[in-house]
């Protein structure tokens, strides 16, 4: 199926959907985007950020010249605000039929299967290789990945493709 009709496709099931959804009736998935979600859980930045404001706060109650204001302690618990955000906004990789898409620190990105020069995978790690910017490393130690089963979904995504996968 060529990419131009699936588009016409998505978009008239889109319209479909939004009349279903006043009639008050069900939405009608499109199955032709299929994709699989793998989620990990992100403990380090949120661990680091606690340290990190509670070096903080220790080292300014030592000092006698600083005054604990109120500026002082919306810093404090704005720092606590964003560990807990890094801590519930979970880190995933989506492997569609042609994209990888995946959560990155500027908001959700997506790489077509055209712009990936390969995958990598070893024990607790898989790199996926870009032509342009820099390689994805989804990894078992930081964001508590499933990497076995990354690694073997991205390797059907790869043989589809005729992307290279390396296993290490």
């Amino acid at each position: 199926m060529s990419r131009s009709w699936e588009r016409k496709v998505r978009k008239n099931m889109t319209e479909i959907n939004k009349q279903r959804k006043k009639q008050g009736n069900g939405q009608i998935v499109f199955n032709a985007e299929k994709s699989e979600k793998i989620i990990g859980r992100n403990y380090i930045a949120p661990i680091l950020l606690i340290l990190f404001i509670g070096m903080y706060v220790i080292l300014m109650q030592s000092s006698s010249q600083f005054k604990m204001d109120t500026m002082f302690w919306i810093t404090v618990g704005c720092y606590i605000l964003l560990a807990v955000l890094f801590f519930f906004r979970r880190p995933y990789i989506t492997i569609g039929k042609d994209f990888v898409q995946s959560r990155r620190l500027t908001g959700d990105k997506r790489i077509p299967a055209s712009a990936i020069k390969g995958f990598s995978a070893q024990k607790g790690y898989v790199i996926v290789e870009q032509h342009k910017g820099g390689n994805w490393v989804f990894s078992k130690l930081t964001n508590r990945f499933p990497t076995e089963e990354i690694s073997a979904k991205l390797k059907v995504f790869a043989q589809a493709n005729g992307i290279p996968f390396q296993e290490k």
